[in-house]
């Protein structure tokens, strides 16, 4: 068996004990650290963060409905590694080898993290998409109904 594709099944097995978040559909969800682990596996599948907070109303809209979509769940299943993130997460992150803490302002605070990722501009949901290394390709606000999302996605 391949050394590489060893360590992401191990990878694999060990998120679905580790915080792994399944919000819809058939897709598994990762988080910051174990997609972080993944970023360096010598895949080429792109990163997508859904960068949420537990009171966004339309976070929880592209949950059970763009996130649930036929097509949309074979085309990112395929094509890309899934993140959740709690913007306003106050446990400490790791990600890129630097921690990230909650930092006490807006709404109910926010992680150090989503202030970097979105670019100062906290707006929910946000979709940021990485390439293989974890390098930011485009921050994408605003709810997405299923082919919006999926037309953004092909375009990258």
């Amino acid at each position: 068996m391949n050394f590489r594709f060893f360590i992401f099944l191990l990878v694999l097995v060990m998120t679905s004990c580790s915080g792994r978040k399944e919000e819809s559909g058939d897709l598994v969800w990762l988080t910051v650290e174990d997609a972080s682990r993944l970023a360096s596996d010598g895949t080429e599948k792109k990163f997508l963060i859904d960068v949420y907070t537990d009171w966004c109303g339309w976070c929880k809209v592209m949950d059970k409905k763009t996130f649930t979509d036929p097509a949309l769940v074979a085309y990112l299943s395929q094509n890309f590694h899934l993140v959740k993130f709690n913007a306003e997460q106050k446990e400490p992150i790791v990600y890129k080898g630097k921690s990230y803490a909650w930092q006490d302002m807006g709404r109910n605070g926010v992680n150090a993290l989503a202030i970097e990722l979105l670019q100062g501009q906290l707006g929910y949901p946000s979709l940021i998409y990485l390439d293989h290394q974890f390098n930011v390709l485009r921050v994408s606000p605003g709810f997405k109904e299923p082919a919006q999302l999926l037309s953004d996605l092909k375009s990258l």
